[in-house]
C-alpha cells in the first residue's frame, strides 16, 4: 500500500499535541476588526481543540503529524 498524502490545507491549520488532541486556531480574526470588541479579539488569539466528533476526520487528513 502506498503512503497516504497529507492534506496540505489541513496541515497548515491543525496540529497534534503531545497528548494526542488536535489543536486549531479561531476564525473571524483577520479583517473587519473595528466592530469586534477588544475582549472578543483577545479571546480569538487563543488556540482551541477540535470537537470529539470531528477528530477522526481531521486525523485522516493529517496522518503523519
Amino acid at each position: 500500500m502506498p503512503k497516504m498524502k497529507t492534506h496540505r490545507g489541513a496541515a497548515k491549520r491543525f496540529s497534534v499535541t503531545k497528548s494526542g488532541r488536535v489543536k486549531r486556531g479561531h476564525a473571524y480574526k483577520s479583517h473587519i476588526l473595528t466592530k469586534k470588541t477588544t475582549k472578543r479579539k483577545r479571546n480569538l488569539r487563543k488556540g482551541a481543540y477540535i470537537a470529539a466528533v470531528e477528530e477522526k476526520n481531521i486525523r485522516a487528513l493529517i496522518p503523519y503529524k
